[in-house]
């Protein structure tokens, strides 16, 4: 059983993840969700952004990724995905062809996506992730009901 005083919620800041500039951090760990706060295509050696429109797409998926993995976590345990685009009709074909490429052509996460009028610092793309990375397997409790995993054959 965890110390009340334990925080629930732990914020993130993996090694090679970009920098936040203001009062917010790259993501969020709840118990067997992480929480990946709207990445943009920003470089993490050098906190600016990517030049190319398809490579800050992938630029972004890959910052999120970053923060999913540092935590256990893969693409493929994304339980939800939220995309910001400026020009829906010139974007989405870029996200879709940066995203079946990065998930190996399937399947995929529910995905929202939404034109806006503006992102930060005048930017044209930003994806936020929430991802599951409870255990493989079934689990049955001790009698102090500690969860006991049994791994799937």
């Amino acid at each position: 059983m965890k110390d009340a005083s334990e925080p629930r919620v732990r914020t993130l800041s993996p090694s090679g993840a970009i920098a936040p500039t203001a009062t917010w951090s790259v993501g969020a760990r709840a118990g067997d969700f992480v929480f990946v706060a709207g990445m943009r295509g920003i470089d993490p050696k050098t906190n600016t952004l990517v030049d190319d429109e398809e490579a800050r797409v992938r630029q972004a998926f890959l910052n999120m990724k970053l923060i999913a993995v540092s935590e256990g976590a893969s693409l493929r345990d994304a339980v939800r995905l939220v995309v910001y685009v400026t020009d829906m009709s010139r974007l989405r074909p870029l996200v879709n062809k940066v995203q079946s490429e990065l998930w190996d052509g399937g399947p995929y996460p529910p995905r929202t996506i939404v034109e806006v009028c503006g992102l930060a610092q005048d930017d044209i793309f930003e994806v936020e992730g929430t991802f599951y990375i409870g255990h493989q397997g079934s689990g049955i409790r001790d009698q102090q009901g500690n969860c006991l995993l049994i791994p799937d054959p």
